[in-house]
């Protein structure tokens, strides 16, 4: 199965490219195999940068909807204006 997370963040004004390079610099690794053998594999990893000083980062996981990954932390509170947006999406393919 592959799931995706996602990691949302907004700057305070004006520090976008700091958090876009704080984000960047943070490295999710692969996980040792799980109790039942399955080693949880990073696939992807994507950023995205958006107006008003947001990043987004999509990594893709090859494990069980419900395993221990290794989720991005929350940067510093005076980088942001907010905590760190999470969600956790079970992948039904890609399409052309």
């Amino acid at each position: 199965m592959t799931v995706a997370l996602m990691w949302e963040a907004r700057a305070v004004a004006g520090r976008g490219e700091e958090l876009l390079a704080w984000a960047r610099a943070q490295e999710p690794a692969d996980l040792p195999s799980s109790p039942g053998g399955r080693t949880r594999r990073l696939l992807r990893r994507e950023t995205f940068r958006a107006p008003e000083d947001r990043v987004l980062v999509i990594t893709w996981w090859d494990a069980a909807y419900d395993a221990e990954l290794p989720e991005l932390p929350e940067p510093d509170g005076e980088l942001v204006t907010r905590a760190v947006h999470r969600w956790r999406f079970e992948s039904l393919g890609a399409e052309a």
